[in-house]
């Protein structure tokens, strides 16, 4: 049966979930300034899909990560934690502490008075064991709109986690990035798009009544 996606993205039953829209993670400071960088070249897309969400009235959950100066609780599991507080230490930075200004999302995105953060101390993605699961179903959701990085590990683990969790999932796919660009491009095209529907950012707007500026 063909997906229905105005249905799907029909305000009352969908949110867009922002994962590590954060200046320590695609901001001029970030611990990985390639992901930054092709981060940036999709920041607009990203902020059409947020804006036009607020328009529309759908809510959106800011999916943040932060860490302690201790690093209590954190994980040190896997190569990829250890490579960012390494990166973390040679470049003397305060590593998305609670309240600094690299944890912070970033200013094209902002937060709005309706937007929920929802921070996470632990794990590579925003729904396992962090409570956004239940947020979601209490605010009435069906449909995961996700937009942010990375398509690596963070993005690629929402899509799986929310699937799991019983959501369907609409993704921008130009509002998402990964590190090599084709690599993530690869990923989507083969892998999330068989989880997702995968449409651009601009798209979902104008199902949300918005059209954005050109």
């Amino acid at each position: 049966m063909p997906l229905d996606l105005k249905a799907m993205l029909e305000p009352s039953r969908c949110a867009v979930v922002t994962s590590e829209l954060q200046n320590g993670v695609i901001g001029p400071s970030a611990l990985f300034p390639e992901l930054a960088r092709l981060a940036g070249r999709r920041l607009e897309a990203m902020a059409v899909v947020v804006d036009a969400a607020r328009a529309a009235g759908v809510p959106v959950v800011h999916a943040t990560v932060h860490r302690r100066a201790d690093a209590r609780g954190a994980n040190t599991n896997a190569g990829v934690f250890g490579a960012a507080l390494k990166r973390a230490r040679e470049a003397d930075f305060e590593d998305l502490l609670p309240g600094s200004a690299a944890a912070a999302v970033v200013d094209r995105i902002g937060l709005a008075e309706t937007d929920i953060v929802l921070p996470r101390y632990h794990g590579l993605g925003p729904m396992h064991d962090t409570g956004l699961a239940a947020v979601l179903r209490n605010l009435g959701v069906r449909t995961v709109v996700p937009v942010g990085v990375s398509v690596n590990v963070a993005i690629t683990n929402l899509v799986m986690d929310a699937v799991n969790a019983g959501f369907a999932v609409v993704l921008p796919g130009d509002a998402v990035a990964g590190v090599p660009e084709e690599y993530a491009e690869s990923v989507i095209a083969n892998t999330l798009s068989l989880l997702a529907v995968v449409v651009p950012a601009r798209e979902i707007a104008g199902l949300w009544g918005v059209q954005p500026p050109s």
